[in-house]
């Protein structure tokens, strides 16, 4: 395992995940336990962001970090939704074709990878946006309080509603990819 600053950056978006989780376990007032899960989420999405940056710009790819930093992605997200499902906060549905959707593009890509086929199935815009509409509506979600007149609850459930249909329609598009392999596979 290449020990480097991309790798670290991925560890430590790793190492995030108990305390989103574990703050609402904390004896401490309920805006304290929104405050911090809030702000440990957002360090973890902008390490996502900032450790595919820095491999790239300091050459310093592996196919460990290349291996990692999505686990890390998966787990921050499906950790996040777990606690919004049990905080009230989001919706079971809208969580499971998430996590499920995660789990089973996961499944795919590594299949692809074996048989030699995982360009595709490569990470596409559709896919992007889905992350873009997860990484908005669960810090909105986590935090659950309202800016001004901005409900930011409403704003969040919008934003995973949006997510969950991304997520769907990024699932159809990489089975579409995938299909003529696993049609040609499973005669």
């Amino acid at each position: 395992m290449p020990l480097n600053i991309p790798n670290l950056l991925t560890w430590a978006r790793i190492l995030l995940i108990p305390l989103v989780v574990g703050v609402y376990y904390l004896p401490l007032d309920a805006a304290e336990k929104n405050l911090i899960a809030t702000g440990a989420f957002l360090v973890a999405a902008i390490t996502d962001w900032v450790d595919g940056w820095l491999a790239r710009r300091l050459n310093q790819t592996s196919a460990f970090g290349a291996f990692l930093d999505p686990v890390a992605d998966k787990l921050m997200v499906a950790a996040a939704l777990v606690m919004l499902v049990k905080l009230d906060r989001a919706d079971a549905i809208l969580a499971f074709i998430i996590i499920g959707r995660e789990i089973a593009i996961s499944a795919l890509r590594e299949w692809m990878a074996n048989i030699g086929a995982a360009k595709s199935v490569a990470v596409s815009l559709i896919g992007k946006l889905k992350t873009i509409a997860q990484m908005t509506a669960i810090p909105l979600l986590l935090w659950d309080r309202s800016i001004g007149p901005l409900d930011v609850r409403l704003l969040g459930t919008w934003s995973l509603w949006i997510a969950a249909v991304l997520t769907l329609w990024s699932m159809a598009y990489y089975l579409r990819k995938a299909w003529p392999e696993i049609s040609a596979r499973s005669r």
